[in-house]
């Protein structure tokens, strides 16, 4: 027999078995597929095989190119602990620098099963969509084993051979079991499964990418030019560059770290592309790198042809160790290790200061429950896992099925790259077939961790603007050497692999505006006192202002610039209460948060209006992005003198008074030559050198008042209820 479930095309028909609590081994050999369905313009396809069990994928196939008909010949075994959840089989047809097309899915049924023997099963595929399309189907053979049955399986290594012996019938033996397992917490039971996928989340090696340039591109646009950015791929995980405008030999000088999920590292697969606004963006040319030919902990100078076509693209490929990243139970907590311990702190501590520049620290999170979270399905329940990100490492927990108060008690462990970086903490519905759904998230900056405390955190909406239903309770404890965390502070800033495109929002254009508008007063009310002191409009304190200014102009040193930079940080410390922002006022800068957001634009029949669109679209996305470029700046610097982030502010006091001392014992001649010729030899002495600017990317760890008022914490009242809070926070 074939059909959508699970099927036994042996003689006689399967055994129905009953779906009993306990641990079950299925084996499944994935052997081929028949007629599958044409996605390429070659009348062929690339197939592969994913297999889902409880939302989560637990194997993916390798890729048949070019063929309806494919032999894959592959086995996998599985660790399950309830026949009720279907194996979800899926088929992709790969598609090298665009998104796969998917080519059908069928569900196998564990319950049909009958166990302990090999059962031949065919699926056939099916389109949600087109139910009647025909779409092939795939042949697999499936052994359904429980633990430790009376049916054991021992391999001949000399042979290659598998012999089965079966011992006498014991009675109690699946009574038994059925006691052990009632024994078990439900927490065992929910976790039992996610240890087969808990390995699969964990990276063997960091692969450090520079990519400096591109060299005699094909040339995409009328003007004989090409708009070119570049595409990476690492199994799962990508990257998008930078658009170069307008040019054949685009200098990009990136730099980004990737994953290595296998110990041979894998094929980094490269594109790249044509930029165009309103249009699809036109393919230029595709390399690939094997990552298994290079030498590991060694910089390795590329330059690749690009396949069908012409060009080179120029990087720089560092293999290096994994990073310690882990996921253990609370029993296994890392830093409550005492040896461990003093390890972690011997490898942080100051006289490691100038030893591996880029392992900053290490933060450790104990994701311990939630409370009140949001009922996502129809039953009035959820069924919730949470997901950590630490800039682009990112890990999570365990699905708690049914259940708004889940007990996760799991231990992240993330390397800290930058001692600046922000842990975003999300927890999300799982769904079935379709992607999960947002629960509630949460920022945390390292830097305002409160080590070993444990803490209830409101969850809040996607933009982290508003409160949403549910609490979250973690501990978090963050080692890092100061040092490293302040030389780390004047380089550029890890991005996201790949960021949102912008959309066009009146409503974000409008706060932008506001925010300039804000930033522009202070500036003018400076002004306005100064002008006071000249128009005589208090004659104390224009008397005041004349003999400060006659005395500071007779005596003035350059030194004195940073001091008077350290007085300000210095007064604001102790005087100042701008850094104490309320939730009021900060809720009060922000009343934008609670409209509505823009809906999105309608399909339009009429082209040459599309084109129009796009063009004010850019327009609109540039002054966008200009005015937060401004308004950020202007938040950010205000931000570092009134002690937002008390450790940039101790290091800017740090750095000022190192400039005052330099300025006061050396001339400012040999300060500007040592600096012209440090400028000026820097590109000779380093050619692939990535340039910065060390003020701005200090500035860019000092959060603008945006971030603040979404790394702000949201306090709860314990007498009100979810909704009710969250009605009083919007009022």
């Amino acid at each position: 027999m074939s059909g959508i479930g699970a099927s036994c095309s042996s003689g006689s028909p399967a055994e129905a078995a009953t779906p009993t609590p306990g641990m079950y081994k299925l084996e499944i050999e994935l052997k081929r597929g028949h007629n599958l369905a044409i996605r390429d313009r070659g009348g062929t396809s690339d197939p592969y095989v994913k297999f889902k069990l409880a939302g989560k994928e637990v194997f993916r196939s390798k890729t048949i190119h070019k063929n309806l008909n494919p032999v894959w010949d592959e086995k996998t075994a599985l660790v399950v602990d309830s026949l009720s959840e279907p194996l979800y089989v899926k088929v992709f047809d790969y598609d090298f620098g665009l998104q796969d097309d998917f080519m059908g899915s069928a569900f196998l049924y564990l319950e049909s099963l009958e166990q302990q023997r090999t059962i031949p099963v065919t699926l056939v595929l099916k389109d949600p969509q087109l139910p009647n399309e025909d779409l092939g189907s795939l042949e697999l053979a499936v052994t359904l084993t429980p633990k430790n049955s009376p049916v054991e399986e021992h391999r001949d290594t000399a042979r290659g051979e598998v012999k089965t012996y079966r011992w006498k019938p014991y009675v109690n033996k699946t009574m038994l079991l059925r006691r052990s397992w009632k024994r078990s917490t439900k927490q065992q039971q929910s976790m039992r499964l996610t240890e087969v996928h808990r390995k699969s989340q964990l990276w063997r090696g960091i692969v450090s990418i520079t990519l400096i340039e591109g060299r005699n591109l094909t040339p995409m646009d009328p003007n004989g030019l090409s708009d070119p950015y570049a595409k990476f791929r690492l199994g799962p995980q990508k990257y998008k560059s930078k658009t170069v405008p307008k040019t054949l030999s685009p200098q990009w000088r990136e730099q980004f770290d990737l994953h290595m999920y296998e110990e041979t590292g894998g094929v980094l697969e490269i594109t790249v592309w044509d930029k165009d606004t309103g249009r699809r963006d036109d393919f230029i040319g595709r390399c690939q790198l094997d990552l298994s030919t290079l030498t590991k902990e060694k910089t390795h100078h590329l330059e690749l042809p690009l396949e069908e076509s012409r060009g080179v693209l120029v990087l720089l490929v560092t293999l290096t160790a994994s990073a310690a990243v882990s996921i253990a139970d609370l029993s296994l907590t890392p830093l409550e290790d005492p040896e461990e311990r003093r390890e972690i702190l011997k490898r942080y501590g100051l006289k490691k200061s100038f030893f591996n520049l880029k392992d900053v620290g290490i933060v450790q999170v104990k994701v311990l429950r939630a409370e009140g979270l949001m009922a996502a399905d129809v039953t009035g329940k959820s069924d919730p896992f949470c997901v950590l990100e630490l800039n682009n490492d990112r890990l999570q927990t365990h699905t708690i099925y049914k259940n708004l108060n889940p007990e996760w008690n799991k231990v992240f462990t993330f390397n800290v790259k930058d001692v600046h970086s922000v842990l975003e903490v999300s927890v999300f519905d799982e769904d079935r077939d379709r992607s999960a759904d947002f629960l509630g998230k949460v920022a945390i900056p390292l830097l305002n961790v409160h080590n070993g405390v444990q803490r209830a955190y409101l969850l809040k909406n996607k933009e982290l603007t508003a409160p949403t239903k549910g609490l979250i309770y973690l501990e978090i404890e963050v080692i890092y050497n100061t040092i490293k965390a302040a030389l780390k502070t004047v380089v550029p800033a890890e991005q996201k692999y790949i960021e949102e495109e912008p959309k066009v929002s009146k409503q974000l254009l409008q706060q932008n505006f506001n925010r300039v508008k804000r930033c522009i007063m202070v500036l003018f009310s400076y002004g306005t006192y100064i002008n006071s002191c000249f128009e005589w409009e208090s004659s104390q304190r224009s008397i005041v202002a004349f003999i400060l200014f006659v005395v500071v102009v007779w005596n003035f040193e350059l030194y004195m610039l940073p001091l008077g930079l350290v007085l300000l940080l210095v007064w604001n410390y102790f005087f100042s209460s701008s850094r104490d922002m309320t939730e009021t006022s900060m809720e009060a800068m922000f009343e934008w948060e609670d409209d509505e957001e823009d809906k999105e634009e309608k399909d339009s029949e009429h082209r040459g209006f599309m084109d129009k669109l796009y063009a004010i679209q850019d327009v609109f996305i540039s002054v966008q992005s200009a005015l937060d470029e401004v308004a950020s700046f202007g938040e950010r610097l205000k931000n570092t003198f009134n002690w937002t982030v008390p450790f940039l502010s101790w290091l800017a006091i740090t750095a000022l008074c190192l400039a005052t001392l330099l300025l006061y014992l050396i001339p400012l001649r040999y300060l500007v030559l040592a600096w012209g010729v440090n400028k000026f030899t820097k590109k000779l002495r380093d050619p692939y050198m990535i340039d910065n600017n060390e003020l701005l990317d200090f500035l860019s760890r000092v959060p603008s008042d945006v971030q603040m008022m979404q790394y702000c914490e949201l306090r709860a009242d314990p007498g009100q209820s979810p909704s009710k809070r969250r009605r009083t926070n919007l009022s």
